[in-house]
């Protein structure tokens, strides 16, 4: 169970969430619920639990994307196609303040356990619905993993390089999906607050991404342009790239004329260049892209990269260095800031990095990660039912 001592003072204290789920999207929009003090039961299938417990075995054993997707959650692992077990999972939200459910489409509703049938009995109960592509519409019936939004939706269209479109480096759909549903369920627990309502919510991975893509959506409406690929640069700004050091390379971000006017007199003393009549905004930077990257990229050559970062920083022009992810987990932004913690597994501890919500009087939880199943037996006993029923159940094979 939840130590309550770990969640007092936190935001959703109190709140407990039921959550129907599995791989990314629906997981991380709870854990971010229990990262703020919510309960956060986690319901899996017996066997394999939530399938993301099986993409690799990277971390001690377990995989990646479930340690960073599920500590602080309590795991009940129950056969949802028997009578008994969907009677467990129904009386457990009736104690919940929401339910969160992101399996294919009509599947919640098969079990009896869809938003009209929840709160028929609980009105005020917080039902959130994650599907691929919506309720309505000609996909939406179809398989929706991340990739498969990313390219329906264009997003691959205008991320990779000149030559390859490609997927984001994470899957960003799920990310967008599972962050709209969190923040529907504190928009709906706040509104509950106020006037006792509960809600149905729907969140859509093709919704989510087709949010993100504003910017080049409007592009294309309103210019008949479709963005380029781009690779590390931009299509309206300009120089905006990875330039070329004596011992490697820099990325550099100038957004405005004063910006570039920065770069070439107080980081390359070149005042002559602020006023260039082909480089003076960024309409013609954009526009004579070629020549302005090959300009920067002749200037950055005759520094070092640590040296020019410095530079770069002393000018207040946006610049970063292009690092992997073993420089991430040396990172001194992460060390200096005290991000890291230990998190529990089954396997042992492990490293986590502290959520970005960062209250200034209480810190967000950073409990253990489940083992499968590991609360079922307590939470069926908070549920009434007895040892003698459990072991039962469990021998039948309804839990596990």
């Amino acid at each position: 169970m939840t130590d309550s001592a770990t969640s007092a003072g936190l935001p959703l204290d109190g709140i407990t969430v039921v959550s129907l789920e599995q791989a990314v999207a629906a997981p991380i929009a709870s854990r971010h619920l229990a990262d703020l003090g919510a309960r956060v039961i986690k319901v899996e299938r017996i066997g394999e639990g939530d399938f993301a417990r099986n993409y690799d075995a990277a971390v001690h054993g377990l995989a990646s994307h479930f340690v960073w997707l599920n500590r602080n959650k309590e795991s009940i692992c129950v056969d949802l196609k028997s009578e008994q077990g969907r009677a467990a999972i129904i009386d457990l939200i009736a104690t919940a303040d929401v339910f969160i459910q992101n399996f294919a489409p009509g599947a919640a509703e098969r079990l009896g356990l869809g938003a009209e049938a929840l709160r028929s009995d609980h009105p005020e109960l917080i039902v959130v619905n994650m599907t691929g592509y919506g309720t309505a519409g000609p996909l939406k019936d179809r398989k929706a993993y991340d990739m498969l939004v990313q390219a329906e939706t264009g997003l691959c269209s205008i991320t990779g390089t000149p030559e390859t479109a490609t997927k984001t480096g994470v899957p960003a759909s799920d990310i967008a999906a599972g962050l709209y549903a969190l923040t529907s369920v504190q928009a709906a627990l706040f509104r509950r607050e106020r006037t006792g309502a509960g809600a149905t919510i729907d969140v859509a991975m093709f919704d989510a991404t087709v949010e993100w893509l504003g910017h080049p959506m409007y592009m294309q409406m309103y210019q008949d342009t479709q963005i380029k690929r781009m690779g590390l640069s931009h299509a309206s700004i300009a120089p905006y790239d990875a330039y070329p050091t004596i011992d490697g390379q820099i990325l550099i971000g100038v957004q405005n004329d004063r910006g570039w006017t920065q770069l070439v007199t107080e980081v390359f003393g070149r005042p002559d260049l602020a006023d260039h009549p082909r480089f003076a905004t960024n309409i013609l930077r954009v526009r004579h892209r070629g020549e302005v990257d090959a300009l920067v990229a002749e200037l950055t050559r005759e520094f070092k990269t640590a040296d020019l970062d410095d530079k770069l920083a002393q000018a207040g022009v946006p610049a970063a260095q292009l690092n992997d992810m073993k420089a991430l987990l040396a990172h001194p932004q992460l060390e200096a800031r005290d991000r890291w913690r230990e998190v529990g597994t089954e396997a042992g501890p492990i490293r986590g990095v502290l959520p970005p919500m960062t209250f200034e009087d209480v810190e967000m939880r950073m409990d253990a990660v489940p083992a499968l199943g590991q609360q079922t037996d307590a939470i069926l006993g908070s549920l009434g039912r007895s040892v003698e029923q459990i072991e039962l159940m469990r021998s039948s094979g309804i839990v596990q």
